[in-house]
């Protein structure tokens, strides 16, 4: 006798400006499009920490820990139980990343567009140098074989 379970499948959660992200791949997505973000870090209603700072990485291992220190943040998703998306205001999502009675509040400074405008402008910028760094190496060649003929 065979018990075969209707083929229902539940979809996927769709999370739109609020709710609690559990997955640590869904974590790790949304906290990747972070650029500089303004934090709060409370134990209970006490805020142990505020500051400004990047987001340099974020990542998934249960080995390493999260970083927060000079203006720099290593976030590390198995650090936190879930993170809590809230409204504070209607332009405004901040990231609760919690674990039991902590919260590292993270509040976008930069949006993913801006971050992904200011990288674009910082390898053009690095192109452009190279190219002209480049030039002058050659011009400064040619000067040099000119040079030798007299």
């Amino acid at each position: 006798m065979s018990h075969h379970l209707p083929d229902t499948r539940i979809p996927a959660p769709c999370i739109v400006d609020t709710g609690v992200i559990v997955n640590k791949l869904d974590m790790r997505r949304l906290l990747s499009d972070l650029g500089r973000v303004h934090y709060i870090y409370t134990h209970g209603e006490k805020v142990v920490s505020e500051g400004e700072g990047d987001v340099i990485e974020v990542f998934a291992n249960p080995q390493r820990s999260t970083l927060v220190a000079n203006s720099a943040l290593y976030l590390n998703v198995y650090s936190f139980d879930y993170i809590e998306l809230k409204q504070s205001s209607p332009q405004e999502t901040c990231f609760d990343l919690m674990q039991e009675g902590m919260c590292l509040r993270l509040i976008p400074l930069t949006t993913p567009l801006q971050e992904r405008r200011e990288k674009t402008f910082n390898v053009s910028a690095i192109e452009a140098m190279m190219e002209q760094v480049l030039s002058a190496k050659w011009d400064a060649e040619i000067d040099d074989d000119c040079s030798d003929s007299f």
